[in-house]
């Protein structure tokens, strides 16, 4: 049974960074789509970014494009997300998720392809 736990939030203030870390075991990942996606107060489940576990292909929503970097690391089974620059609008709770389908482009920002979730972190940013 795969198993996601993410690690990493904190309280931050405007222009900080952080790390999340999403610690992934329960079975070998070869093939599968991983991904970070946010919810921040009032507001609906949103992608941040995706990464492949094979190959390590990567894709970023525009929001975060030039300051959020996923990263996998195959031999510990996780996948990092570095944010920097963080804003106040980046506050959310941030969920780590899994698909056992190699996802096309058109596919991986939508939450419900994706069949494994983490608890989620949360990530609070100060003005």
């Amino acid at each position: 049974q795969v198993q996601l736990v993410e690690s990493g939030g904190g309280l931050v203030q405007a222009g900080d960074s952080l790390r999340l870390s999403c610690a992934a075991s329960g079975r070998t990942f070869s093939g599968f789509t991983m991904g970070w996606f946010r919810q921040g107060p009032g507001k609906e489940r949103e992608f941040v970014a995706h990464i492949t576990w094979s190959g390590g292909r990567t894709i970023y929503a525009d929001s975060v494009k030039g300051r959020f970097t996923i990263s996998r690391d195959i031999a510990k089974k996780t996948v990092n997300l570095q944010m920097n620059s963080l804003k106040p609008e980046d506050t959310a709770v941030y969920y780590c998720a899994a698909s056992a389908a190699a996802l096309g482009s058109m596919r991986v920002s939508f939450a419900h392809e994706y069949g494994y979730w983490g608890q989620g972190t949360q990530v609070t940013v100060s003005s």
